[in-house]
């Protein structure tokens, strides 16, 4: 019996099982141009030329941007006049908390204003509160928008902890975003004669549309022990609140503008416009500040010098370096390498092209 045959054959079988076996359970990928990531690309060389072209194009269109941008934000006529200080009487300068929580003092306070440069139509009203964090975790998921689209989630209240409900059913709107809706008022006269302010169109059309139901009307809102802010009309449905829904939109920022209304007719310079304040809302707790604001607009929007400026400093710069590079060509050039020698355009190893 041959056996060293037998052990030489049983030798080879189990080597080509196991050869087979690791070929089986091999990770490696099959070759494919694809997933070797060698497809043909747009694989720019950065030369000299095409790094001063770029810093160069780039400079000439954002610095004429920037100062088309920072000529429109300019022609915005622009009044601000903080109150919150002002309106609150000599006796009470130390204890403004006292003032503005006891319900028997008159609050209303009367400014003037004087219009610097002649303001067309329309001019827009805001109110800016500043270290008002409306951004704040607890503070924007306290509030429930399934009960403001529809009458049927009318006790959808689960998120709006403690403004969701009272002895007499669920509040709604519910929660603290809608409970702290700033109540000042503003009423505006040139010469004794009534200016009138319109507070229609002030709110986004989706949120009139979509986000506020016609069908559901305020309930239970303001009646606890604590009034957080304004009070809304019961017979009038959320999708016509148009100062409910402005100021549902929480800012980002702890300095914010919302549009209060606007003043359809034009402002002539120098013009004294007096401003009767009703200074409701409470901002001395947090140490806020509160600012009235007259503004008109630019196909940019409103005044903002910061795109304007930002435009022109990237565009400066660009230009910069491109003389800078230029003169580094000229003074002292470097020579280019021959692009064949790049991995992608050499073949692969074992892979022709």
């Amino acid at each position: 019996m041959d056996t060293n045959g037998a052990t030489t054959s049983s030798t080879a079988s189990g080597g080509s099982t196991s050869k087979s076996s690791s070929k089986k359970h091999s990770r490696k990928p099959v070759y494919s141009r694809f997933t070797q990531q060698e497809l043909p690309a747009c694989k720019p060389i950065l030369t000299p030329g095409l790094v001063i072209a770029t810093f160069t194009i780039i400079g000439i269109i954002f610095i004429p941007l920037g100062l088309v941008s920072l000529s429109a934000s300019e022609k915005v006529v622009e009044i601000v006049d903080r109150y919150d200080e002002s309106c609150v009487p000599s006796n009470y300068s130390n204890d403004k908390l006292k003032f503005i929580q006891n319900p028997s003092i008159n609050k209303s306070c009367v400014r003037t204003l004087t219009v610097p440069k002649l303001m067309k139509s329309p001019v827009f009203i805001y109110y800016q509160l500043d270290n008002y964090y409306q951004n704040h975790r607890r503070y924007v998921k306290s509030r429930s928008d399934k009960q403001l689209r529809s009458v049927s989630d009318e006790k959808s209240t689960t998120d709006c902890s403690p403004e969701d409900k009272t002895v007499d059913g669920p509040i709604v709107p519910c929660g603290l975003v809608a409970w702290s809706l700033f109540n000042d008022t503003y009423w505006f006269s040139v010469n004794s004669k009534t200016i009138e302010v319109n507070k229609h169109d002030i709110a986004w059309k989706s949120d009139k549309e979509h986000k506020f139901g016609s069908n559901v009307y305020p309930k239970n809102f303001q009646s606890g022990g604590l009034i957080g802010g304004a009070k809304l009309n019961s017979s009038v449905p959320l999708s016509k609140q148009e100062d409910l829904m402005v100021w549902m939109r929480t800012a980002a920022l702890p300095t914010f503008r919302k549009l209060y209304g606007k003043i359809e007719q034009d402002l002539q310079a120098n013009e004294k416009i007096q401003v009767v304040i009703q200074n409701n809302y409470n901002t001395y707790s947090f140490s806020g500040k509160k600012k009235l604001v007259l503004s008109t607009t630019s196909w940019i929007g409103g005044k903002n010098d910061f795109l304007g400026i930002a435009y022109i400093i990237v565009g400066g710069l660009c230009l910069f370096l491109a003389v800078c590079f230029i003169l580094l060509y000229v003074i002292k050039p470097r020579p280019l390498g021959d692009p064949s020698y790049l991995s992608w355009n050499r073949s692969p190893a074992g892979h022709p092209n």
